[in-house]
């Protein structure tokens, strides 16, 4: 289910996305609300911009470290999350050789059928909780 821009900003920089990684930026979107809405302790989910990309906060819970999602320079779409936290290198560890990886930084996708729904659900799930197990 496509969910509708709260905020133009962020609406403009997903038409900013060229074709291709504007496919996989909101199915990663998608995942993100959809993995909030089935989890009650995360909250209501903020989407706003930070660093001019669209950024995903638990702002009524505090239970969650932002995600971001964005294009990195070698191309394709990244989700993102905050490089002091352990999530990204903890879904790593999960899931070793399964996705490209960027250091403790983010997973790169080239192409939306690269993202595994299921598999990226725990990552989210632990970047929007992160707070709560700390």
């Amino acid at each position: 289910m496509i969910r509708p821009f709260d905020d133009p900003a962020v609406a403009a920089a997903f038409d900013a996305f060229p074709p291709a990684p504007r496919e996989t930026a909101l199915q990663l979107r998608d995942l993100i609300f959809s993995v909030a809405w089935d989890a009650p302790q995360v909250g209501q989910i903020e989407e706003t911009l930070k660093w001019g990309q669209p950024s995903y906060l638990t702002s009524e819970t505090q239970s969650g470290s932002t995600l971001r999602i964005g294009m990195p320079k070698q191309g394709g779409c990244a989700l993102y999350a905050h490089c002091a936290t352990d999530i990204i290198s903890t879904y790593a560890a999960t899931f070793p050789g399964s996705d490209r990886i960027e250091g403790n930084r983010a997973v790169i996708f080239q192409q939306a059928d690269d993202i595994v729904p299921d598999r990226l659900r725990l990552l989210i799930y632990h970047g929007l909780t992160y707070h709560l197990n700390r």
